[in-house]
C-alpha cells in the first residue's frame, strides 16, 4: 500500500489496521476510551504547533489529528453505529446550515454579524435537541465534561448569561474576582480545612475564567500564553545564574528576583 493525498487512502489503512485477519495487534484491541485521551492530546500538539509558527510540525500535527475521527469512525462503524461518510455528511450540513449568508439568501455584512448568526444557528439547534431530551434538562447538559477546566469554566459561564444569570459588566465581574480573592485568604487565616482553601481557590480560577470571557479572553489560551512566557523568563533567569557562577538553587530569591525584573523590563521596554 503507496501513500496517498487521497482520504480514502487513509480509511484504507485504518480498515487494514483494524482487520482480524492480519491488521495490528495494538490498533485491534483499543476502543473509543482508550483513545480518547489520543484525542485530545493530538489537539494540544496542533496548538503547540501553531504557537511556535512551526508549519512542518503543524503539517504532521494535523495529520496525527486527522487520525483521531477515522480511527473513531473506523470502529463505529465495526458497531455499525455509523460511518466516516455519516460523520463528513454531518458537518457539512451543519456547516451550511450555520451559514445561512454564504449558502442562503441571507447578508451577513461584517464577521460580527457572521458570528452572530452562527450563534442564532447554534441556539435553535440547542433548542431543537433539548427538545428531544427530558423537559427538564439543564441549559448545561451538553457543555463537553472533558474539555480543559478554563475552558469548560468559560462555556458554563457563558451558556449561563444567554439566560441572563451574569454581571452587567467586566468590572462587577472583576469585583467578584477580588471577592474570591479575600475569602481564600479568609479561609488560610481562620485555620480553614485544606477542602475548603481548594473550594475557595476553584471559586477565584472560575471567577477569572468569567471575567475573562466578559472581556472577550480566550483563558485557556492566556494561560498557555502566561506559561509559555514563564518559561522564556525563567530560562533567562537561569542563563544569569550560569554568567555570573552561581548555582542556581543556591543564589538567592532576591538574586533570582532581580533577575526575573531585568527580563521584565526588557522585554515590556521593546513592546
Amino acid at each position: 500500500m503507496e501513500p496517498s493525498r487521497d482520504i480514502a487512502r487513509l480509511l484504507e489503512i485504518m480498515a487494514a489496521l483494524r482487520n482480524p485477519d492480519g491488521g495490528c495487534p495494538w490498533d485491534l484491541e483499543q476502543d473509543f476510551k482508550t483513545i480518547r485521551h489520543y484525542t485530545i492530546e493530538e489537539a494540544y500538539e496542533v496548538a503547540d504547533a501553531i504557537e511556535r509558527g512551526d508549519f512542518d510540525d503543524l503539517c504532521e500535527e494535523l495529520g496525527d489529528l486527522l487520525l483521531q475521527p477515522v480511527f473513531h469512525a473506523q470502529m463505529a462503524a465495526e458497531a455499525k453505529h455509523f460511518d466516516f461518510g455519516d460523520v463528513v455528511f454531518a458537518i457539512t450540513q451543519k456547516m451550511i446550515r450555520r451559514h445561512p449568508h454564504v449558502f442562503g439568501e441571507e447578508a451577513a455584512r461584517s464577521a460580527g454579524g457572521a458570528k452572530a448568526k452562527w450563534e442564532e444557528v447554534k441556539a435553535d439547534e440547542r433548542a431543537k435537541k433539548a427538545a428531544r431530551k427530558a423537559a427538564d434538562a439543564s441549559i448545561l447538559e451538553d457543555v463537553p465534561h472533558n474539555l480543559p477546566a478554563l475552558t469548560r469554566a468559560e462555556k458554563l459561564s457563558k451558556r449561563a448569561a444567554k439566560v441572563g444569570f451574569d454581571w452587567p459588566d467586566w468590572t462587577e465581574t472583576l469585583d467578584k474576582v477580588r471577592e474570591e480573592l479575600d475569602e481564600i485568604a479568609a479561609a488560610k487565616r481562620g485555620g480553614s480545612t485544606e477542602a475548603r482553601v481548594a473550594e475557595e481557590l476553584g471559586d477565584l480560577l472560575f471567577a477569572a475564567a468569567n471575567l475573562a470571557r466578559k472581556l472577550g479572553v480566550d483563558p485557556e489560551a492566556a494561560l498557555r500564553d502566561a506559561n509559555v512566557k514563564f518559561t522564556r523568563r525563567f530560562a533567562y533567569v537561569e542563563a544569569r545564574t550560569q554568567e555570573d557562577g552561581v548555582l542556581l538553587a543556591e543564589a538567592g530569591l532576591d538574586r533570582l528576583d532581580r533577575y526575573w525584573n531585568e527580563i521584565r523590563t526588557r522585554e515590556r521596554d521593546a513592546t
